[in-house]
């Protein structure tokens, strides 16, 4: 008990809550004079000893089940195949055979009321980036991510047509419903561990974070989605170092670079004072100027690494002709205005007042056609789209038409995504359809991939 409450005091200093070592050891004192065996009386005198200001009651009262709750307080979950006739269990054996294996294994888990099993979970944690995760802020996000990963919704929906297909082979009402019941407890249950889950995880790490601040080189390649508030606010310092060494090393590299191609007609008049003979070669000058169209996805997956973009970009406005920029979620808003005289992140809280970030409410395809009507003389054949985001659409019309349009207009079409390859397509994600039309698909889920992404951008004619 001590050392969880040692982790569960550091994760409230990491949580903003100001703790000294005298009131810490206060704490300690209290628990050993009321014990741990009435959790009220428990809770209260870690609340008493610990929280001097109202201000921290919500992160006292959202960390501590995290930490002292048993695992009793989950809900239970039903196994259905228990109560089923043989010939109920053998139709539904005859559904199931019509999806694939790793769908048809979650239904199978849902329908026997079995939870995630610990493994399962840490490979989920893993996968989403969870582990490195430090902000309670985000824990129904990744626990939505989780569930994307496991592929949930489709889980959901399978269940769904089973009901219809049971009902049409000759189920009677009140056992559909009694089933529908039961089906819609289990999952209710599951999004009820993966959640807590998340907060756990979450928690354990705040309880092991370093009160210094953390190392540069290792921030730089860390996944935006592990990314604290604090160390955001140490990578946008970052950021203007970043671009004072990647326009000094594209100044360079241009300055090295080949020039264009062989001017003909001002290489004859150069050396009409040589009697034509063609001592001093002309080259046409490169373009190293690019005009860039950027359109971010600035939801709360996105946020981070849309920002870090864009504050690449307008450091580095003196080696670009013109950039014009738009974000959205649900919509577009076109917000280059919002950069005059502005640092990036302020701009872009700007934006987020119009526009407030939420859970699978992401419109790509709705953003695209708003784009095509409204901005369309934006690009041309100078012109280098560039789209930022991870192709997730939330079930909507990904306009991949007009996204065809687009690509075809513009000079290339580069994507910058910062999920992996082996989550494109899954759940919500169109990027597997996307991909093909773009000139380059670009993965960025760090500040340094993201920086190297930039400077290849900005180092092409």
């Amino acid at each position: 008990m001590d050392e969880r409450m040692i982790r569960f005091i550091s994760a409230l200093r990491a949580g903003g809550v100001r703790i000294s070592l005298a009131e810490s050891a206060d704490a300690f004192q209290a628990v050993d004079m009321l014990g741990v065996g009435e959790r009220d009386a428990f809770r209260l005198s870690l609340r008493a000893t610990l929280v001097k200001d109202a201000a921290s009651l919500p992160t006292f009262d959202e960390l501590f089940p995290l930490f002292f709750d048993s695992a009793d307080a989950q809900q239970p979950m039903f196994d259905m195949t228990e109560d089923m006739s043989p010939e109920e269990a053998q139709m539904l054996a005859q559904l199931l055979r019509q999806f694939g294996e790793q769908l048809r294994k979650l239904m199978e888990k849902l329908l026997r009321g079995e939870q995630l099993t610990q493994q399962e979970l840490d490979q989920l944690a893993q996968m989403t980036g969870l582990n490195r995760a430090q902000d309670m802020k985000y824990r129904d996000w990744y626990a939505q991510r989780m569930m994307r990963a496991m592929r949930f919704k489709d889980v959901q929906e399978a269940m769904r047509e089973i009901m219809e297909l049971m009902a049409q082979m000759g189920m009677t009402k009140q056992r559909l419903e009694q089933m529908q019941g039961l089906i819609e407890a289990n999952q209710k249950a599951l999004e009820d561990q993966i959640n807590r889950f998340a907060g756990q995880r979450i928690a354990e790490n705040m309880s092991e974070s370093e009160p210094d601040e953390a190392n540069i080189d290792d921030l730089m390649d860390r996944p935006f989605r592990a990314l604290s508030d604090r160390e955001m606010d140490l990578l946008r310092k970052e950021v203007r170092r970043l671009a004072n060494r990647l326009r000094s090393r594209i100044a360079l590299r241009q300055k090295r670079a080949k020039t264009g191609q062989l001017d003909a007609k001002a290489t004859l008049r150069s050396n009409l004072k040589h009697g034509g003979v063609p001592m001093e070669i002309k080259h046409r000058d490169h373009r190293l100027k690019p005009k860039l169209v950027v359109i971010c996805d600035i939801s709360t997956s996105m946020r981070y690494c849309s920002e870090l973009m864009l504050s690449l970009v307008y450091a580095l406005q003196d080696l670009v002709t013109k950039t014009h920029s738009f974000a959205f979620i649900d919509h577009l808003e076109y917000i280059s205005p919002d950069f005059a005289g502005r640092e990036p992140n302020a701009a872009i809280d700007a934006v987020l007042q119009r526009m407030p970030p939420g859970y699978y409410s992401t419109d790509l395809g709705f953003a695209l056609e708003q784009f095509a009507k409204q901005y369309l003389d934006t690009v041309d054949q100078r012109t280098t789209f560039i789209m930022v985001g991870d192709g997730r659409n939330n079930y909507n019309d990904p306009a991949l038409n007009t996204f065809q349009t687009l690509a075809r207009r513009s000079r290339r079409m580069i994507w910058i995504n910062p999920e992996p390859p082996m989550l494109w397509g899954s759940g919500d994600s169109d990027m597997l359809q996307y991909a093909p039309l773009c000139s380059n698909v670009v993965m960025a889920a760090t500040l340094g991939e993201l920086t190297e992404a930039v400077d290849h951008l900005l180092s092409q004619p």
